[in-house]
């Protein structure tokens, strides 16, 4: 079982507001990923980059929607 989990690990999982084009979850994602290869010494292949894209009325901070914010 550990095999396995280190092969498919690590995951990461991005959250961000709605409006970013393909071309910039590209350049996040490989860098993301270059930066686990570089640093962590992490397999390439078994880097995992998700995006959770998510509206201004689905994110609070602070306790506050961020469609109530200015």
């Amino acid at each position: 079982m550990l095999r396995l989990l280190e092969r498919e690990m690590p995951v990461i999982q991005i959250t961000l507001l709605k409006g970013r084009t393909l071309e910039q979850k590209r350049k996040v994602a490989a860098r993301v990923t270059d930066a686990l290869v570089e640093e962590a010494g992490a397999n390439r292949a078994a880097v995992t980059v998700t995006f959770v894209e998510v509206s201004k009325e689905d994110y609070a901070s602070g306790g506050v929607l961020l469609a109530d914010k200015q």
